[in-house]
């Protein structure tokens, strides 16, 4: 069954080319084209397009439908070209010629249109949920190691003091952004698309204000136009954002597989929560988070992908857009599952002592000497330029007979002003 059947035979190669896996990927959609197609008959009804008793059968139907998804008996058949069609036959072999008038005042467009945003803004929450419970992991940790010293680099060069508790603030700092654009992201799918049907909306005389609250929608696309031509802009939208996110993941994870080396030594997790190697017996590889900072890299090309899909197509509704919906719906999939096993590795994370007096991080303190010697009344060019001609003629020898004044600050962390920045639910 299609939606757009007119009794005309279509050739089987260009069916197949032109449905792809869309009923595998519309099983995600199934439940939120059943919110959107209720909400639909609940407005057709107030409007007298269908009877209140018409409404009840629909209603029926569609609940009968949902708990076939909640139970996980729902299929679409390869008879059906996508989830749409199918809900709508089932609702035609129960009901008769009511089934069949689900589908007044709108279009196969919008309907893909606000299935897709219930879906988004759905995600988009949970994704958020996850992302809090990995920020509170990290400044959990960061309280926990706040006083442990780790070397700072520049260029991956021995630079100057850090602390643990600063590595792993940073990262709860940095998800805060993150944050930030999920909540954009949230806001531009928080607009009803719902009647605007092909995308030049309907003769009847339809609510769309109605079904905005009842799909809990904060706001309505009123040009019908402009809904339509969010198809894309969404995906673009969402794709920065999750990117964004990504990045910070990935090089977390960078971190986390350097910091594991031995040249760096600095940190270690249980055996169990490494692989090995099938010849070298001493190996303890940091797989999972290779897995992650790959797999974040992919999820970054994204946006490109949504970019080069949907940038030059002119107004209106063209079937590029399908190609949308695969990688955006794994994304979201993807996004979750790494947010997961971030926060349940990183919680086992084995933070080592550092040997401050090796010979590697000989240089580590210059610039608390050259402080030092600020405080003591010398001028900063001057004591600069002394600890300069020391470290390039050999004769450095770090100064420890005082407290070294960086140090103070770099556990000044402010972990409860980091902690208050972050939105306690995304805001729409």
């Amino acid at each position: 069954m299609k939606l757009w059947d007119k009794g005309i035979s279509i050739d089987n190669k260009i069916e197949q080319f032109t449905i792809g896996n869309d009923r595998e990927l519309d099983m995600s959609l199934a439940a939120y084209d059943i919110q959107a197609s209720l909400a639909h008959a609940k407005m057709l009804a107030k409007i007298h397009v269908i009877t209140f008793e018409e409404l009840e059968q629909l209603e029926e139907g569609l609940e009968l439908l949902q708990q076939q998804i909640d139970e996980g008996t729902f299929q679409i058949e390869t008879e059906f070209e996508d989830v749409h069609s199918k809900i709508e036959f089932e609702l035609t072999e129960r009901y008769g010629e009511i089934g069949k008038k689900i589908h007044t005042a709108r279009s196969r467009n919008d309907q893909v249109l606000v299935a897709l945003q219930l879906y988004y803004k759905d995600n988009l929450t949970l994704v958020h949920g996850k992302v809090k419970s990995l920020f509170d992991i990290l400044l959990d940790l960061a309280e926990v190691h706040k006083e442990q010293l780790l070397p700072g680099y520049t260029h991956l060069q021995v630079a100057m003091p850090s602390s643990f508790g600063l590595w792993f603030s940073a990262y709860a700092e940095l998800l805060i952004d993150d944050v930030y654009l999920l909540e954009a992201a949230l806001k531009t799918v928080d607009q009803n698309p719902l009647g605007s049907a092909a995308g030049y909306g309907s003769s009847f005389p339809i609510d769309r204000e109605f079904t905005t609250e009842e799909l809990n929608f904060s706001n309505l696309k009123y040009n019908v136009v402009a809904a339509q031509m969010g198809r894309g802009k969404n995906e673009r939208t969402i794709a920065t954002a999750l990117g964004g996110l990504c990045n910070t993941l990935s090089r977390f994870a960078m971190d986390i597989c350097l910091y594991m080396s031995q040249n760096f030594d600095f940190i270690s997790f249980p055996d169990e929560l490494t692989t090995g190697s099938s010849i070298m017996p001493h190996k303890k590889n940091p797989d999972v988070f290779e897995l992650i900072r790959g797999k974040c890299n992919k999820i970054q090309a994204l946006q490109t992908e949504m970019i080069l899909i949907s940038n030059n197509l002119p107004s209106g509704y063209h079937r590029d857009f399908q190609l949308l919906k695969e990688n955006m719906l794994n994304a979201f999939s993807e996004v979750q599952d790494i947010l997961d096993i971030f926060s349940y590795s990183i919680q086992q994370i084995i933070v080592k002592k550092v040997n401050l007096n090796d010979e590697k991080y000989k240089y580590l303190f210059t610039v608390d000497n050259i402080n030092t010697m600020v405080e003591d009344g010398v001028s900063f060019r001057q004591a600069y330029q002394k600890v300069g001609n020391e470290v390039a003629n050999g004769t450095y020898k770090p100064d420890t007979s005082k407290k070294h004044t960086h140090l103070g600050s770099i556990h000044n962390l402010c972990l409860d002003k980091i902690r208050a920045k972050f939105p306690k639910k995304m805001k729409t």
